[in-house]
Parts: C-alpha cells; sequence; structure tokens
C-alpha cells in the first residue's frame, strides 16, 4: 500500500522503515530540511538498535522516501499517519498546534479519499477535532475519514515492538477505512481491536499510566522493604510469578521518566479534570515517582554529607537503556541536582553522551565507564546498561577516592559488591 507518515521523529522514522520493511511503500515527510538532507544521506538523527540498518536497506529498496513535501504525501498515498510532536505544557496539558497545522496543511491539498490516522500520542476528542479541521478547510469538498491508531513503542525496542505487536488497536466507525487500515496491519498477523475514535485515544493514556502505576507501585513498596529489612527484589519476583499479575514492571529503582510516561501521565490527569473527575490516583502515582528521586538523594547526601567539590562518577545518562533519548532522564535530573550543589560530575553513556552534552555542557564526559571512577568520591549508577555490570569493578575500586556505589536500578549483586570492599547502596535492599 502507499503510505506517508507526517513527522520523521522517533515513532515517525520506526513506524516509516518498518511499513516499508514488509512491503508498504512509504513516504516520511519531516519540515525541518536539514533532517530530510540527513535522511537521504543515510544518516539517523537517532539511535534506536537496528533502526539505521533498517531505513538504509529501504531506502536502497526503493520502498522508503523522504521529502519536506505534505502535498506530495497527500497526493501519492492513501492512508497519511500524522505521528509530529504533542509536547507537554507547564499545566500538563498537549500542546497541540502541531496537530492542528498539520490538519490544515493537509486539508489544504486533499483531492480525493484518503484515510487520516492520528498516530501521535493525542487527547480524546483529538479525532474529532482533526476530522472538523479538515472538513473546514478542505475547498475541494473531498471525502476522507480520520482514523486513531495509538503506537505503543518501547524505546529500545520499538523494531521488535512494531513489527511483532501485541495488539493493534483501530479507532474507526467507516467501514471503509477500517478496510484499508485492516490491509495496512494484515503483514503484521497481529490482534487488531477495532474501536470508536475516542476509546482508541483514551487505550493509549490509559496503558501508559498504568505501567507508571506499576513502577510507581514497587518504588512505593521498596520504601517498606527497607523499613522492614526486606528484600523489594524477592518481593517483586514472588508477586510476578502470579499470572494475574506479572513480571514486567516490577523493577524498583529511581522513578520513571523520558518522553512519554511523564507527559502521558500529566496529560491523563488534565484530560480527567477537563472531563469532570479528579485522578487523585494518578496524581499519587505521579507523587511517588517524583518521591523516589529526592529518595534517593538523600542517600547520597547521608553518605557524602556536603556534595559541594564531591567528584561523583556518574554511569547512565539515557532515561533508560538502549537509547540516547535524554528527555526527562532522571540520570539527567540527578546530574542538575550534583551540579547545582556544587558537585564535580564525570559520567558516561554508551548512547547519550551527545545529547546529553547538548542539554548539560558543564559535565564531564568520559570515553568509557572505567573512567568516570578516577578520583572519584562514589559512584551513581543511574541507567540500567547491561554492559555496566560485566565493568571491571575491582580495577575501578582502586581509582576511586572512596569506594562508594548508590546503585538506583540495583543492576549490580549487592552481596558481591561488599565482598569486593565496596560501600553498597542500591533500592529497598
Amino acid at each position: 500500500m502507499k503510505i506517508s507518515i507526517i513527522g520523521s521523529g522517533y515513532v515517525g522514522l520506526t513506524t516509516g522503515a518498518c511499513f516499508a520493511d514488509i512491503g508498504h511503500e512509504v513516504i516520511c515527510i519531516d519540515n525541518d530540511s536539514n533532517k530530510i538532507k540527513s535522511l537521504l544521506a543515510g544518516n539517523i538523527p537517532i539511535y534506536e538498535p537496528g533502526l539505521e540498518e533498517l531505513v538504509q536497506k529501504n531506502v536502497k529498496k526503493g520502498t522508503l522516501h523522504f521529502t519536506e513535501s505534505i502535498e506530495e504525501g497527500v497526493e501519492k498515498s492513501l492512508v497519511i499517519f500524522i505521528a509530529v510532536p504533542t509536547p507537554p505544557l507547564e499545566d500538563g496539558s498537549v500542546d497541540m498546534t502541531y496537530i492542528e497545522k498539520v490538519a490544515r496543511q493537509i486539508a489544504a491539498v486533499l483531492k480525493d479519499y484518503r484515510v487520516i490516522v492520528d498516530k501521535s500520542t493525542v487527547p480524546v476528542k483529538t479525532g474529532e477535532k482533526v476530522y472538523q479541521t479538515i472538513k473546514r478547510y478542505n475547498s475541494h469538498n473531498s471525502e476522507f475519514d480520520v482514523v486513531s491508531n495509538p503506537e505503543f513503542l518501547r524505546e529500545g525496542v520499538a523494531i521488535h515492538d512494531l513489527l511483532y505487536p501485541d495488539r493493534v488497536v483501530i479507532g474507526a466507525t467507516s467501514e471503509r477505512a477500517i478496510k484499508i487500515m485492516k490491509e495496512v496491519y494484515a503483514p503484521f498477523k497481529a490482534p487488531i481491536l477495532i474501536t470508536d475514535l475516542n476509546s482508541a485515544e483514551l487505550i493509549k493514556h490509559a496503558s501508559n499510566s498504568f505501567l507508571a502505576l506499576k513502577i510507581s507501585y514497587i518504588n512505593a513498596l521498596s520504601r517498606i522493604c527497607e523499613a522492614a529489612g526486606a528484600n523489594v527484589q524477592m518481593v517483586a519476583e514472588g508477586m510476578g510469578l502470579d499470572h494475574r499479575i506479572g513480571k514486567h514492571f516490577l523493577k524498583a529503582g529511581i522513578g520513571w521518566g523520558g518522553s512519554c510516561f511523564p507527559k502521558d501521565v500529566a496529560a491523563f490527569i488534565k484530560i480527567s479534570q477537563e472531563l469532570g473527575y479528579d485522578f487523585k490516583l494518578l496524581k499519587e502515582v505521579s507523587q511517588i515517582n517524583n518521591d523516589q528521586k529526592e529518595i534517593f538523594l538523600r542517600k547520597i547526601r547521608n553518605v557524602l554529607w556536603v556534595l559541594k567539590d564531591k567528584r561523583i562518577g556518574l554511569l547512565g545518562l539515557a532515561f533508560k537503556n538502549n537509547t540516547d533519548d535524554v528527555r526527562c532522564s532522571v540520570a539527567m535530573d540527578l546530574a542538575r541536582v550534583f551540579l547545582k550543589e556544587g558537585a564535580i560530575v564525570q559520567a558516561y553513556d554508551p548512547k547519550a553522551m551527545r545529547k546529553a552534552e547538548e542539554v548539560l555542557p558543564s559535565i564531564h564526559y568520559c570515553s568509557s565507564a572505567l573512567d568516570v571512577a578516577e578520583e572519584a568520591d562514589c559512584i551513581v549508577i543511574a541507567t540500567e546498561w547491561e554492559e555496566f555490570i560485566n565493568l571491571d569493578w575491582k580495577s575501578m575500586k582502586s581509582k576511586m577516592i572512596s569506594p562508594i556505589i548508590f546503585d538506583g536500578r540495583n543492576l549490580l549483586d549487592k552481596k558481591k559488591m561488599i565482598e569486593m570492599g565496596y560501600h553498597y547502596v542500591g533500592v529497598g535492599n
């Protein structure tokens, strides 16, 4: 099928590359001319395992194209996905200006029937607004349908999530649009759930908020475990063996971050408020998350006393492993606090240092994980990169002023680190 995707960011580019790989002809559109030039040259602006190879393969195959022209995409494609940013506003609501602008731009060039698909994470009732906007600004009185098709991609495993989805949600009332969308997703052989527009839009916010709730729950439980002398990892394992609960998202740490959970939880609270419901549960989920970071900082201050002039080795800058995304990263939040209190921060991340340096240039960026230990007063593990587990911790200990580890992701074996001579502080253990 002929498909266009407006917005070549994380969601748009990954979706476009995967659609092209399973046989669709895809045009990725972006208004950033530098990004389009970079993509045409085979350079990928984000790190996602396997994405660069997938893009290059399908560009070479001729099934993946890039352009700045929405008119070209609308003219050549039957299905138009909208995957532009929906950044958060200060009050927790979502900035819809990019969506609205794209809807008007589509309307201006729409001449024949098209299926317009909201892929961006949007508040409930956005599909209705997109439909009204295109109808209002389309001078050709063309036929079209608007569909909600939320994405459920996890950074770091997005290609797998797109090619092998747990479910595909299609929010639509038009049988014509539903038939076309089923054809789009036929090669994926995944369960397809057909809903109305509003239900599809709510599914995304409800799903992400529930996952954030699970993480906040286990983080709250970690505090009880510490007070009771229990081990939150053992408690989580015992809970996770119950198939009704499951083990996923039951890892205690220093809180959730990234481009999705913080924005989506805040947006869902705001959406609920606008619909007349005070979502107190989600407010507490968010508060627990904020408190978890502060509790971890308190542990660091309790051991180091004053942070001023202390040299802190920071392992991890991305909000999670297998990505270079530092948006709303707890690791970056910790770095900001350390710097604000006068500490010297020397950090390493396998993929995120370039983007981190654009945001926090005052950090000393190390060329290897081993270098963060050089004359360090402590090491803080803030991102769960697996390679940190297998570091030469004996050599690192010899480089440090004091062998203290604050493991914010419970990545290391506490018993082994203590036997090695480290003062080890984890979460909930």
